[in-house]
C-alpha cells in the first residue's frame, strides 16, 4: 500500500510497479543481499520525491507464513512522554489532623473538662490574694491567664504522665483500651518527646511567676509525677489526685501576694481536695468492676455499698473547710450562698447518683464544672466591698514588686 499525494500518479504507478517485481522474483526480502540493496537504493530514490509518504510493501513466503515488512520513508520522530504526576497525589493533602489528633487524645485536651477542674482552685486562690487591693487589677488578670495556660499544660502532662505509666492497665479496661499508647497511635518515645515538650511550656509560665512561687510551684512535681502509681498502693487514690489537682489553691495566692497567708490557703486547699475525692470517686464508678478484675484500687471500690455517705462526709468536710477559709479573708454573704448553692447543687448529686450507670456517673462528672463558677462568683461577689475599699487605699501606691517575675523580670 502506498500513501501519496494525487500530484503525479504516473509515478506513483511506476514506483509500484518496480517493488511489485522485486516481490514477485524474490519470496523473502532478507536472504538476498543483493536485492534489499536494489531494494533500499529504489526506496533512496523516491524518497526524495514529496509525493509520498509512507511505503508498506507485504511480501508472502507461503500459504501458512506471511510477513508484513513496513519501512517509514520520513524522517523519524522523537516523542517525548510527558510524565505528569498522579492525579492522586495532587489531590492528596498532608492531613495535619491525623497526626495531632493523637496527642491531643493523650492530653485530654479534647475532653477540656479536666482543664476546668484544675484551674478553678486556681482562681479561687488569686481572686482571693487580690482583695487586699495592693495589686493592680491588671496583675490579677494577667496572672489569671498564665495559670489557665498552666492548667491546659499540666493537665496535659498529668494525664501523659498517667498514660506511660498504665499503659498495660488501659489495655485491659473497657473505657480507656482505645487510648493512643494502647492502641499504638502514639509510641512510648514520642510521648515521652511530648511530655518534655509539656513540661518544658509549663516551665515557662511558671517562671513568669515571682520566685516564691516557682519553689512552691516545681515542690508539686514530686506529687505530679508519682499519683498515677497510688491506684496500685492505697485504697484512696483519690487523695492523692486531690493533693495534687488542687495544688493551685496554694500556689494562685503566693503568685499574686508573694507568700501564703495560711489560714486563707491551707482551709481553701483542703476544701478544694474534698471537694475532689467527691466528683472523682462519682468518675471511679466508671471502670470499678475493671479495676476489681485486674487489682486496681480506689475509693469507689473502697467505699462500695457506702459510696453515697461517704460522699456526703466528703461534700460537709469540703464545705466546712470553704467557710472557714471565706471567714478568715472576711468574705461577705455572697460568698456563703455560694456555698450553699455548691452543697445543695453536689448534695442532689450524691442523692440521685446511680453507681452502676457508667453514663450517670459521667454526666455528674462533668457537671462540677458548675461547683467551681459557682464558688469563683461566690468569692467574687463577697470579696466586692473589701476589695473596691481596699483600691481606693492602695491606688498609686501599689507594690509592683511581689508579683514580679522570677527570672523575666
Amino acid at each position: 500500500m502506498i500513501k501519496t499525494s494525487r500530484s503525479n500518479p504516473i509515478k506513483l504507478f511506476n514506483l509500484w510497479r518496480s517493488i511489485n517485481l522485486i516481490n514477485k522474483r524474490h519470496k523473502c526480502l532478507c536472504v538476498n543481499s543483493i536485492i534489499t540493496k536494489k531494494y533500499l537504493n529504489t526506496l533512496k530514490e523516491y524518497e526524495n520525491q514529496r509525493f509520498f509518504k509512507h511505503i508498506r510493501v507485504h511480501s508472502t513466503s507461503s500459504d501458512s507464513h506471511r510477513q508484513k515488512v513496513v519501512i517509514e520513508t520520513t524522517t523519524p520522530k522523537i516523542v517525548i512522554n510527558k510524565v505528569l504526576p498522579d492525579k492522586e497525589i495532587i489531590d492528596k493533602k498532608v492531613d495535619f489532623r491525623s497526626i495531632i489528633d493523637p496527642y491531643v487524645k493523650l492530653a485530654r485536651w479534647d475532653r477540656p473538662i479536666g482543664v476546668y477542674l484544675l484551674f478553678w482552685p486556681c482562681s479561687w486562690s488569686i481572686a482571693l490574694a487580690s482583695i487586699p487591693g495592693n495589686v493592680p487589677l491588671q496583675t490579677t488578670l494577667q496572672t489569671a491567664g498564665l495559670f489557665l495556660l498552666g492548667a491546659g499544660l499540666m493537665r496535659g502532662a498529668g494525664c501523659t504522665i498517667n498514660d506511660l505509666w498504665d499503659r498495660d492497665v488501659d489495655a485491659q479496661v473497657e473505657r480507656t483500651k482505645d487510648r493512643p499508647l494502647v492502641s499504638g497511635a502514639v509510641s512510648s518515645k514520642q510521648a515521652v518527646a511530648f511530655l518534655a515538650a509539656q513540661l518544658s511550656l509549663a516551665l515557662g509560665v511558671l517562671l513568669q511567676l515571682n520566685c516564691y512561687s516557682v519553689v512552691l510551684g516545681a515542690s508539686s512535681m514530686l506529687l505530679v509525677v508519682t499519683y498515677p502509681l497510688a491506684k496500685r498502693f492505697t485504697n484512696y487514690p483519690q487523695i492523692f489526685l486531690g493533693a495534687t489537682f488542687n495544688w493551685g489553691a496554694l500556689l494562685g495566692y503566693s503568685a499574686v501576694q508573694g507568700t501564703l497567708v495560711p489560714e486563707i490557703c491551707l482551709p481553701l486547699y483542703c476544701g478544694a481536695l474534698a471537694w475532689t475525692v467527691v466528683y472523682d470517686t462519682i468518675y471511679a464508678h466508671q471502670d470499678k468492676f475493671d479495676d476489681a478484675r485486674i487489682g486496681m484500687k480506689s475509693t469507689a471500690l473502697t467505699f462500695g455499698a457506702h459510696t453515697k455517705p461517704a460522699l456526703f462526709a466528703s461534700l460537709t468536710a469540703s464545705v466546712a473547710c470553704l467557710a472557714y477559709a471565706g471567714t478568715a479573708a472576711q468574705l461577705g454573704p455572697l460568698y456563703y450562698a455560694a456555698l450553699v448553692a455548691y452543697g445543695a447543687h453536689a448534695g442532689r448529686q450524691i442523692y440521685t447518683l446511680d453507681p452502676d450507670n457508667p453514663t450517670d456517673c459521667a454526666n455528674k462528672f462533668k457537671s462540677n464544672s458548675l461547683v467551681g463558677l459557682i464558688i469563683l462568683l461566690g468569692i467574687l461577689g463577697g470579696g466586692y466591698t473589701q476589695y473596691k475599699s481596699n483600691r481606693e487605699k492602695y491606688r498609686g501606691k501599689e507594690d509592683l514588686t511581689v508579683a514580679k517575675s522570677c527570672v523575666f523580670s
